[in-house]
C-alpha cells in the first residue's frame, strides 16, 4: 500500500509510458505527478536534445542527477529520464522516500514507440546502439526496481491498473 507521503518513481526506456502512464496512477491514487525530463528543460533552459546536441551525454545526465538529487516532494508520482538509473546516488535519493516501479518493455516496443530516437534526447554514448542502450539500462532497471511490471500488449490503462495492482492499493 502506499503511504500518503511516499513517492511512486518511475524508471524505464524511452516510450515506456512513465509520463503517460504516471499521471493516471497519479490521478487514480490521488497524488501529485512530477515529470523530471522537464524539471531538466526549466534548469538548463533548453530542451534535452539540445543540451545532448551541444555539451553531449555526459552533461546531460550530469544535470539530471542534480535535479534528482535537488528532488525533495512526498506523495508524488515521479517520472524519471531514462537515463537517471546511471546515478546511484540519485536512485538511493529517490529510493529513500518513494516505490520505484519499472515500466519494462522489449526493444521492439521502444522501437516502434519512439521511432527516430535522435530527435528524443536520449542520453547515449554516440557509438552506441538502441540495442546496446537497452541492454545496459535494462541491468540497471532490474536492479532499482521494487515493482516491475511487464507493458507489452498492454494499453496505457492496463498499464495503469497493472501498476496500482502491483502496488497493492
Amino acid at each position: 500500500m502506499v503511504a500518503d507521503t511516499r513517492n511512486l518513481v518511475f524508471i524505464g526506456m524511452p516510450g515506456s509510458g512513465k509520463s503517460t502512464v504516471g499521471v493516471l496512477v497519479a490521478k487514480r491514487l490521488g497524488l501529485g505527478f512530477v515529470d523530471t525530463d522537464l524539471l531538466i528543460q526549466q534548469e538548463a533552459e533548453r530542451t534535452l536534445q539540445d543540451i545532448v546536441d551541444q555539451d553531449g551525454y555526459v552533461a546531460l545526465r550530469q544535470i539530471e542527477e542534480q535535479v534528482l538529487l535537488g528532488l525533495d516532494v512526498q506523495g508524488q508520482v515521479i517520472s524519471t529520464g531514462g537515463s537517471a538509473v546511471y546515478s546511484a546516488e540519485a536512485m538511493k535519493h529517490l529510493k529513500t522516500n518513494g516505490t520505484v516501479v519499472f515500466l519494462d518493455i522489449p526493444l521492439q516496443c521502444v522501437i516502434e514507440r519512439i521511432g527516430d530516437y535522435s530527435l528524443r534526447g536520449i542520453s547515449r554514448r554516440p557509438d552506441q546502439s538502441l540495442s546496446d542502450l537497452f541492454d545496459e539500462r535494462f541491468a540497471l532497471y532490474t536492479q532499482y526496481a521494487d515493482l516491475t511490471i511487464q507493458g507489452e500488449g498492454m494499453n496505457q490503462d492496463q498499464v495503469c491498473e497493472a501498476v496500482i495492482t502491483g502496488l497493492g492499493a
